[in-house]
């Protein structure tokens, strides 16, 4: 009975992931690129560097946006993406001949170092990884759906592989490979090795991974996590059209002023009259993400309309802002993010050696089937 339970518990080990192999590999890999997305595009692409040799200062961010209208002056600023110091400032905007575009500007410097048209590599991986770039004809997507669900893959094959491998803790302090008893045994020592050191790496890709799952079927049905950002009352407006008194630097600093520790990351310019600065950046929390602190100012009072911080958040919002550092191991900066891509080759490893392992077991059961199928028929000729 216990054999027979052995290889049930093994074969729906299998069956947890290997039905969709090649799309969880396919995560597997693209988020362990996503983690250092922003480090591969330093690397590859010159013009995103932040270069800074006669160590200045970085220009307010507002003194970015107006050399991009000075350098477009027809051109209208919608956002503005704040990263790591060793990355540019992406300013957003659109023209009579950009409909989008991006204009990467040196924060040290000043300097227009490109502008590009296209999607980033930053953004690619991200959506890559994300929802395998399918459509989001609305508030859900198929793709997204996909990738999330797997969180339940993930934690399923977790389990029952810990019920199969008796006593697997001794691998923390005996780890054991055999090198020299065939490559089907190295291959499931080295399955089995990764999978128990991999046990903490599962169970919080498992759990961001249902939060993610849980937050796809809330946009689709509409429930809202957050308010969405406040409009202008018909009272606040004036009565004549003018430009509004409160300019992006006095609504960073009044945001400054609110939040001392604020550092900013994604930021908003007001898209039309009623439109409000929304100014999001992260803290000096650890866990939060670089969207922790939110606010809504009105533009033509100078009024913080609405704000969200992590002392003010609810119990969804906390885990909605704790789920990406946790998840993409940016926690800690380059060093965790580093672990994080370290483990993320790890899992995919072992979803490649999980299907060579199910693969040299289905191929030596079905010659075996063949053999006494074989034998039955000579027998009977007999």
């Amino acid at each position: 009975m216990a054999k027979l339970s052995n290889r049930f518990w093994f074969q729906l080990h299998g069956w947890f992931s290997l039905p969709i192999w090649l799309i969880f590999c396919f995560v597997c890999l693209t988020g362990t690129i996503a983690v250092f997305s922003h480090e591969l595009t330093w690397l590859t692409n010159p013009a995103s560097r932040a270069t800074n040799p006669d160590n200045l200062p970085a220009r307010p961010v507002a003194e970015l946006v107006a050399t991009v209208q000075q350098a477009y002056p027809t051109a209208d600023v919608g956002t503005v993406m704040v990263f790591e110091p060793y990355l540019v400032n992406a300013v957003m905007f659109t023209d009579h001949d950009k409909p989008f575009a991006i204009a990467y500007v040196n924060q040290y410097s000043g300097e227009i170092q490109q502008v590009n048209e296209g999607i980033t590599f930053i953004g690619f991986m991200r959506s890559l990884h994300g929802w395998l770039l399918f459509p989001w004809p609305g508030s859900y997507s198929v793709g997204y759906y996909l990738v999330s669900a797997m969180a339940i893959v993930m934690l399923g094959a977790l389990i029952t592989g810990l019920v199969i491998y008796k006593n697997f803790w001794r691998s923390f302090i005996q780890p054991k490979i055999r090198f020299n008893q065939g490559r089907k045994t190295i291959l499931t020592d080295l399955h089995r090795l990764a999978g128990v050191w991999s046990i903490w790496f599962l169970m919080l890709m498992s759990a961001t991974g249902l939060w993610y799952l849980v937050q796809a079927v809330m946009w689709h049905a509409d429930i809202d996590i957050e308010p969405h950002a406040p409009i202008v009352a018909i009272a606040d407006m004036p009565a004549e059209h003018t430009t509004p008194p409160v300019s992006f630097a006095d609504a960073m600093q009044i945001t400054q002023q609110r939040f001392p520790d604020f550092r900013p990351s994604y930021l908003m310019l007001p898209e039309h009259n009623r439109g409000m600065y929304t100014l999001m950046g992260g803290g000096d929390h650890i866990f939060y993400d670089e969207q922790s602190y939110n606010l809504s100012i009105n533009p033509w009072t100078g009024e913080i309309a609405h704000e969200k911080s992590p002392e003010s958040m609810t119990a969804l919002q906390t885990v909605m802002h704790i789920a990406d550092p946790l998840h993409y191991g940016t926690i800690g900066g380059i060093w965790t993010k580093a672990i994080w891509f370290l483990f993320g080759l790890i899992l995919s490893g072992m979803s490649i050696t999980g299907f060579m392992i199910w693969g040299s077991r289905t191929v030596k059961a079905v010659r075996a089937s063949r053999s006494r199928e074989a034998l039955q028929e000579i027998n009977h000729g007999a």
